[in-house]
């Protein structure tokens, strides 16, 4: 197990430095992974997540910055000389083995005693579920079994530097994938690995990881726990992507503690003294903490209302701007009119779709 440290790690296909930004396939990147924490790249196709992991197992060599491995410089080594275990999109595993002689193999090569190879493919086989088809040929099993042993495979070694997974519960059926993912969790709780996860589905990544990096457009835009991604979005594209559905974005005008929508003013719960009255800005906010109302709040035009069974939520326009609201339990709507109530305290500020730290109001009237 180690400590994986990024210094500056970017990569342009191609060769050569790029002139711009828009050049990198990922761009420079300074992060520390820590050793026995679980990591999820989160972010769509074509975001970089992919290329990152493959520089991080030796497939992909950066074209600028340094990897190390504790203090040891492995940027330029192949794969073989990284200690590390991978899992793929698909199964990897040998059909005319048995799930015992799959799972013992890469232990088998390493030479060590058979004693220790069946209690340790006892111990991963148990946490998978797989102890009860030891025995069977993989070629007989279905592709969730087949993933599993795959996923064992790599979870075996106890002496890896980290398990590194590109998406691997693609092919399973998604009624197992949440069983599948608590599972995952629970063998990294008991291996104690350095685990990084990537995955274009944030209930995944949510679910899997105790930090969660966010990529677009080949950068990280914000690396956090779930609670931070949730509750602060530093970007807005982090607001958008995370949560279901995304963060409400609403362009306005700040006019001290409030924002300026289409006449409509919205009280915050922070002041921005850096920011010039009249400054465009975005205001972030949650569906989860924008309500509706029958009677008290900014008026609504109610387009339609989604019953998700444990929750309803209200497509409406706000001043010409679509926003999502939470329908409180027992309420009830007649017509298309209605108002929303914010939660002053959960709005966010976002210049250039990065957020501002606001100067709390009890802050202010301290000065």
């Amino acid at each position: 197990m180690a400590q994986i440290t990024l210094d500056g790690v970017g990569h342009a296909y191609g060769g050569g430095k790029p002139a711009t930004d828009a050049g990198y396939a990922l761009k420079p990147l300074h992060h520390v992974w820590e050793a026995g924490k679980a990591y999820a790249l989160l972010g769509p196709s074509g975001c970089g997540k992919t290329t990152l992991l493959n520089i991080i197992s030796g497939l992909v060599i950066p074209s600028e910055g340094r990897l190390l491995f504790d203090d040891r410089d492995v940027t330029r080594l192949p794969t073989e000389q990284r200690n590390i275990a991978q899992v793929f999109q698909f199964p990897v595993i040998y059909d005319t083995m048995t799930v015992a002689e799959n799972l013992a193999f890469p232990l088998k090569n390493r030479g060590m005693p058979k004693d220790r190879i069946a209690a340790r493919v006892n111990e991963i086989a148990t946490m998978l579920d797989l102890n009860h088809d030891l025995n069977r040929r993989a070629r007989g099993l279905t592709a969730d079994a087949k993933q599993k042993i795959s996923l064992g495979r790599g979870l075996v070694r106890s002496d890896v530097s980290a398990v590194l997974f590109d998406e691997p519960l693609t092919v399973i059926d998604p009624a197992l994938k949440w069983e599948l993912r608590s599972k995952l969790k629970a063998v990294h709780r008991a291996l104690d690995l350095l685990m990084i996860y990537v995955t274009h589905d944030q209930v995944e990544a949510l679910t899997f990881a105790d930090k969660v990096v966010v990529m677009n457009d080949g950068r990280a835009v914000q690396i956090g726990t779930p609670a931070e991604l949730f509750e602060k979005p530093e970007h807005t594209f982090v607001g958008y992507f995370i949560g279901s559905p995304g963060m409400n974005l609403l362009q306005g005008k700040i006019q001290g503690t409030r924002v300026i929508l289409d006449g409509q003013e919205i009280a915050l719960g922070a002041a921005y003294p850096g920011l010039a009255a009249g400054s465009p800005v975005k205001l972030g906010i949650r569906p989860d903490y924008a309500r509706l109302s029958t009677s008290a709040g900014l008026p609504v035009q109610v387009r339609r209302i989604d019953d998700l069974g444990r929750k309803r939520l209200a497509h409406v326009s706000l001043g010409g701007q679509p926003l999502v609201a939470t329908v409180p339990h027992g309420m009830s709507l007649e017509g298309t009119q209605a108002c929303v109530q914010f939660d002053p305290a959960r709005t966010h500020i976002y210049v250039d779709d990065h957020r501002v730290e606001g100067q709390s109001l009890s802050e202010g009237r301290a000065a």
